[in-house]
């Protein structure tokens, strides 16, 4: 979000002043100023007992990084998608509908075959990626500022978040009509399992860009 010119230099002649944070953060919006521009305009600048207001690193946009952040959210939702498949085939497997089985049965190996293979392919590839992703950061913390990242974060944290809504919505639906079988919450269990994991993780990591740019 562009913050406003004449916001910020309110906020950089506040701080360099020695006006609390907190004191300029009321003051503004009391003014009418939305907590939201007041919050981007104070981030915009760390906290530091410089006598000068310090700014931190803008948001960039690197073709590299989008390059690289392409290939390795491209590999999480592959490995995502045959890990969950994997464990469905071995669901249908375990727990069979008889009238359908032995029709099933090689369909089903053919396609563990295929998610097996896509697994070896893409999560090695998604490991490499997000370690040489983290080492980046590490020498250089300005790096987490990357638009690609965020926006391809944020797309991450929607989908994980629709497929949890959209899987207990599904699983409550099921239950409340008398449908519910073992080999349909086990997969229910494992969408959300899974979802969840990719939602916590991504969520987590948001935060630590937030902690970082007002520590």
């Amino acid at each position: 979000m562009a913050i406003n010119d004449e916001l910020l230099g309110f906020v950089k002649e506040a701080l360099a002043r020695g006006t609390p944070r907190s004191e300029i953060k009321n003051t503004l919006q009391e003014a009418g100023w939305r907590p939201d521009q007041v919050g981007s305009a104070l981030a915009a600048f760390a906290r530091s007992d410089f006598p000068i207001p310090v700014p931190v690193p803008k948001p960039y946009l690197s073709a590299r990084d989008a390059f690289v952040y392409l290939v390795l959210f491209t590999t999480l939702y592959l490995t995502t998608f045959h890990f969950g498949r994997l464990i469905f085939q071995f669901i249908n497997l375990g727990l069979p509908d008889l009238a359908e089985f032995y029709d099933y049965v090689d369909s089903a190996h053919q396609a563990i075959r295929f998610s097996i293979s896509s697994l070896i392919i893409a999560f090695p590839i998604f490991l490499y990626l997000s370690w040489q992703i983290r080492r980046s950061i590490k020498r250089d913390p300005s790096k987490r500022a990357s638009k690609v990242r965020k926006w391809l974060t944020y797309m991450t944290l929607f989908v994980a978040a629709a497929v949890i809504i959209g899987d207990l919505t599904w699983l409550v639906y099921s239950f409340l009509g008398g449908e519910m079988s073992l080999r349909f919450a086990l997969k229910a269990i494992t969408v959300a399992s899974i979802a969840g994991g990719i939602f916590g993780y991504y969520l987590w990591d948001l935060r630590q860009d937030e902690r970082g740019t007002t520590a």
